[in-house]
């Protein structure tokens, strides 16, 4: 599915059809991810709020039933999209009498919020849970804004301006572990952004079970000459289901396809993506990681480490979500 469409038509419809109070803002993966996740926990955003994210399989399956207005997909330092974006903004904030905008980035939150602000609208910027020493660039432009509410998932940083409201990961808590029957059905997923991982392909190829049942979501990673039957993006649903089935799951560490693999009872395997081998624009995925990991939430390995037994010890953990889990404080 292209995710750089123009929106749809019958998404255009969606918003201008009568009063729309809260406007919900995330780019796919682990930004929408986290945003759907933490919706519960926000009660100011009542029960019919209007999305506006990339269509993509994701969204589609995660977002289905909702209301959703289609963005053009805005990549990695991207100021075109997100000035064409900004028109869209434009358009949505103009048809509804919108009284909130919350979001989770990445950049194409530039597109709403600055002009929601000049509309008078209450704006809340949750930062990324990705991000455990400090905001990212979308979030320091945000911060520009006079009068957007900043949110970091982390106490360790947080400020005066930049709130602790909380975590999407404390929803989850280890569940100890159980004897394991092997490897036999395993699922990778490498993401679907522009850079690709094939050191953790690569890795996987030498280490996994020949025998082993393997989902592979590869994103942009060529795979050529590795003998994989890669697909570039998986539904939501399936993913889901094969992640639910798998004895272990390996993700790059995205915070989508860890939340992802917990929330199916899964301690995931997270190898982070590194900027020194063009895997990322930064290392956040190494505080991802690190997060994960000291929670008992994750086995943490690098892409040139990985070994049968790392496979075995995260197969053999187990996660289970929190019943009870405190509002999000937005202030």
């Amino acid at each position: 599915m292209n995710n750089c469409a123009a929106p749809a038509a019958g998404a255009q419809a969606s918003y201008a059809r009568g009063r729309v109070s809260v406007l919900l803002v995330a780019s796919t993966g682990g930004h929408l991810k986290q945003l759907h996740r933490l919706r519960d926990r926000l009660p100011a955003v009542g029960s019919d709020p209007l999305w506006v994210t990339f269509d993509s399989p994701q969204s589609r399956s995660l977002l289905g039933g909702e209301r959703v207005v289609w963005a053009r997909y805005v990549g990695s330092r991207d100021p075109v999209n997100v000035l064409r974006n900004a028109v869209l903004g434009a358009r949505v904030l103009r048809a509804g009498d919108h009284e909130m905008i919350v979001s989770t980035g990445s950049a194409i939150v530039l597109s709403f919020m600055p002009l929601g602000r000049a509309m008078g609208i209450d704006c809340h910027f949750i930062e990324s849970a990705a991000r455990g020493e400090g905001p990212s660039m979308t979030g320091r432009i945000i911060s520009r804004c006079p009068g957007v509410k900043l949110y970091s998932q982390y106490p360790t940083w947080a400020t005066e301006r930049w709130r602790y409201g909380g975590s999407v990961m404390d929803g989850f808590r280890p569940a100890g572990s159980r004897p394991t029957q092997g490897i036999r059905r395993v699922v990778v997923l490498l993401g679907t952004m522009e850079h690709g991982f094939r050191r953790l392909a690569e890795s996987l190829v030498r280490v996994l079970p020949a025998s082993a049942e393997v989902l592979w979501q590869t994103g942009s990673t060529d795979v050529s000459g590795l003998g994989i039957q890669g697909r570039p993006s998986v539904p939501g649903h399936e993913v889901d289901r094969a992640v639910a089935e798998a004895d272990v799951v390996v993700v790059h560490a995205g915070v989508g396809a860890a939340l992802t693999t917990l929330e199916a009872g899964k301690v995931p395997l997270l190898v982070p993506r590194r900027a020194g081998y063009s895997e990322h624009t930064d290392d956040h995925q190494l505080q991802i990681a690190e997060d994960l990991s000291r929670r008992g939430l994750a086995v943490s390995r690098d892409a040139s480490e990985l070994t049968a037994d790392d496979l075995e010890h995260a197969a053999g953990l187990r996660a289970e979500q929190v019943a009870e889990v405190p509002d999000f404080k937005l202030y």
